[in-house]
């Protein structure tokens, strides 16, 4: 059996050395590449204010964190639901180096994300598999024909179901064979193709009428004129 887990999280900046701290983790659980409908989902006091710009991308206000849970609340249950799972995120080295900082704000010994679970970056799978074009989700969902038509927002689980999407259909082989999802001169993936049997019936051979032999002839001669 093969757990995956589909994470991404929200902050109030993008450095937590600079003292930025999580706001949202939004999980969603795979099964052998099959949904469950098992999701981790919390909102997170940071204990700091947050700029207007912040806001702005993932709409998650001040006044709406004061009074969620800290993260030294959620941090055990949210290790236990990854716990001996493969994590895949987007740009996951953001994702896991602010989950880190918060463990080792604890100082409760809880070591660190990679202790409890495997970590797969989606992203430098996307950047192996489209090099040169823009791998972003709002890309990727382009290329892969998802609809992200709802995430006006960056929110945490959104963005973790839209990106089981992607990963399910950037890894499942038959996909890529779609023209947005190759760009000049790069190959397409062709796992996917099922080859016919080699001990198959002699398909039938279908010939053309007299009258369609005709017609044809007749619109070959047209084309002919038109051309010259």
């Amino acid at each position: 059996m093969s757990r995956q887990i589909i994470m991404d999280t929200e902050t109030t900046g993008i450095n937590p050395s600079l003292g930025h701290r999580i706001v949202e983790i939004g999980c969603v659980e795979l099964i052998d590449r099959k949904y469950t409908g098992n999701t981790f989902h919390v909102y997170i006091n940071p204990e700091r204010t947050m700029d207007e710009e912040v806001i702005r991308i993932h709409g998650i206000t001040n006044e709406f964190v004061q009074d969620k849970p800290l993260f030294a609340t959620v941090a055990r249950d949210f290790l236990e639901f990854v716990k001996g799972s493969e994590m895949i995120a987007h740009n996951s080295t953001f994702d896991i180096n602010f989950l880190d900082h918060e463990l080792k704000w604890m100082n409760a010994g809880l070591g660190q994300v990679e202790d409890y679970c495997s970590v797969t970056d989606s992203l430098a799978i996307a950047r192996k598999k489209h090099p040169g074009q823009k791998n972003n989700l709002d890309a990727l969902c382009k290329r892969y024909f998802i609809d992200n038509s709802s995430r006006t927002f960056h929110g945490a689980l959104l963005d973790a179901q839209i990106l089981a999407d992607v990963y399910l259909s950037m890894t499942g082989g038959q996909t890529a064979l779609s023209l947005g999802a190759l760009g000049n001169g790069q190959e397409g993936d062709i796992s996917g193709i099922r080859r016919l049997a080699t001990d198959r019936p002699a398909l039938p051979i279908l010939k053309a009428s007299e009258d369609e032999l005709k017609l044809h002839r007749e619109k070959l001669e047209k084309i002919g004129q038109e051309l010259w």
